[in-house]
């Protein structure tokens, strides 16, 4: 095990890549096939097989519903992996008892394939286990640099999202094929194989990493000074007040939204209305906290507010494996052709992507004296989300009249979401890792996980307040159907969220939080 034990002069030696970082990218490029294989053929699996006792007109709505749950579990259990490493365990050995989790739940789905209970609790199990070690992994590959060789960490980044999308590209390439040919079984068992090989994989280079250790209690913790800053009372301890009502509200309306997204907003009312108390009066902490602890704590609640505005983007990303699926099975296409199959066009896209981004586009608008930062990056990728929502849109509205449509037709939006999804999620993880204070790393990634599970709860909320008698006749009145004014309303939903994030992102103080 490597430890750390003295500081250096980056200016005395040349970058150099750290030796144990292939074995965090070939645990990542299985993990992310295991994941992706699963997840890139479930909607198709629910409408096909599981769901077939749910009446049809029911299905879409019932499966899309499934799939959003599923992925709000996802991305909201790293806040309990962040905790368990950052408090407890460290990152390494977090990471690889999730990884057990994780291949026990690709097991369920393998096995329960006919059995609804034991496919959900498989489902479970996965978004424990990927939750678990998700804002983990990322992290820890930061934690593999110093100063002396930061300028590496954006190009390994880089190389993590593309064997990210490596591995996603096969998924969504051959596993609706052996969805279809050999049945669920095989579908689901393959995805965990590739599973059990990331975490041996990972095993293997235990020797080779450096292991930041547990921080254990932190009398300066984030929810320390935050609570700190809130029992002083005042106009901070009244706003967080109003989130605690809007959450007993949520909660009470959980027959109406249903019990996942209840809870998830709930939640979202707690800590967003908590931290925009504690930001009022931060300084009152001051004296019972150390200087270091509050202005961290600051540094956080100013980035959390970016964050918040990058969940819309998430809210259009994710449904390109759902309402986009279930968009393509209208379409026009070969018989051999699966809707399912167009997803893998995201990831092959991803890894042209990158390297063009990299060797040509970035440099030559450096040269047109264009500076390409890190937050214009994200906000031009949250408008191009919106753009992209714009032509699945106006396509639907072709199907909608009548026409024949082929599948062709989406690979334009595929493409436009898919370059902002690399100027986004690609930049977002070496961002997050770069703004977080040295004790807040694992969970600061929690943190910029959870902008995706809040981005598919607006995507569950939208899908209910849809259903309202007032919302389905406004939708009459217009002329379109129902599908295309919500893919409409996710365009306009994200190009707002685009222009706050560019004012937002004007004033912003960025940081140099990489260890010495």
């Amino acid at each position: 095990m490597t430890t750390i034990t003295a500081t250096t002069d980056a200016t005395t030696r040349p970058a150099k890549m750290p030796p144990q970082i292939p074995y965090i990218i070939g645990n990542e490029g299985c993990e992310r096939f295991s994941f992706y294989g699963m997840r890139n053929i479930l909607t198709v699996f629910l409408m096909t097989s599981l769901l077939l006792a749910v009446p049809e007109s029911m299905r879409k709505a019932e499966a899309k519903e499934v799939f959003h749950t599923f992925v709000i579990g996802v991305y909201f259990f790293p806040l309990l992996g962040g905790w368990l490493a950052d408090r407890f365990f460290g990152k390494y050995p977090t990471i690889f008892w999730f990884s057990i989790v994780y291949c026990a739940g690709h097991a369920c789905l393998a096995l329960f394939d006919d059995n609804i209970k034991g496919f959900y609790f498989g489902l479970f199990l996965i978004s424990l286990g990927s939750g678990g070690i998700k804002p983990l992994v990322s992290s820890f590959v930061g934690d593999q640099f110093d100063k002396s060789n930061r300028t590496l960490a954006q190009k390994v980044y880089d190389a993590f999202y593309w064997i990210i999308n490596f591995g996603s590209f096969f998924a969504s390439l051959f596993m609706p094929i052996l969805l279809k040919e050999f049945g669920p079984r095989v579908a689901f068992g393959i995805p965990g194989l590739l599973m059990l090989v990331a975490t041996v994989i990972l095993w293997s280079g235990r020797q080779k990493y450096v292991h930041q250790p547990a921080r254990g209690a932190n009398p300066d913790s984030f929810i320390k000074v935050v609570w700190t800053a809130l029992k002083a009372g005042g106009l901070g301890m009244g706003v967080a007040l109003l989130g605690l009502l809007g959450a007993a509200y949520s909660l009470s309306q959980m027959n109406g939204l249903g019990f996942v997204p209840a809870v998830c907003l709930a939640l979202v009312l707690v800590m967003g209305f908590g931290g925009l108390g504690a930001s009022l009066q931060l300084d009152r902490a001051r004296g019972k906290h150390a200087d270091e602890a509050v202005d961290g704590v600051r540094a956080v609640l100013r980035l959390l507010v970016l964050f918040a505005l990058v969940t819309p983007f998430w809210s259009l990303f994710d449904q390109k494996a759902s309402t986009w699926v279930l968009q393509a099975d209208q379409m026009t296409k070969p018989e051999w052709f699966q809707s399912s199959m167009m997803q893998a066009l995201n990831p092959l896209l991803v890894m042209i992507l990158i390297p063009f981004n990299n060797l040509v586009l970035y440099p030559v608008v450096e040269k047109m004296g264009i500076k390409v930062t890190a937050l214009r990056r994200m906000g031009l990728g949250i408008a191009l989300a919106g753009v992209a929502w714009i032509v699945v849109g106006i396509m639907q509205l072709w199907l909608d009249s009548g026409d024949k449509v082929s599948i062709v037709w989406q690979i334009l939006p595929y493409a436009i979401l898919t370059l902002g999804e690399v100027l986004v999620s690609a930049t977002g993880l070496e961002f997050a890792y770069s703004q977080a204070p040295l004790s807040m790393k694992g969970t600061i990634t929690s943190f910029w996980n959870l902008s995706v599970t809040i981005g598919n709860l607006w995507v569950l909320l939208s899908n209910v307040s849809v259903k309202s008698p007032s919302a389905l006749q406004a939708i009459k009145s217009t002329g379109y159907s129902e599908t295309a004014c919500l893919m409409f309303f996710f365009a306009g939903f994200a190009l707002l969220a685009a222009t706050l994030f560019g004012l937002v992102a004007r004033r912003y103080p960025m940081q140099d939080n990489y260890r010495g």
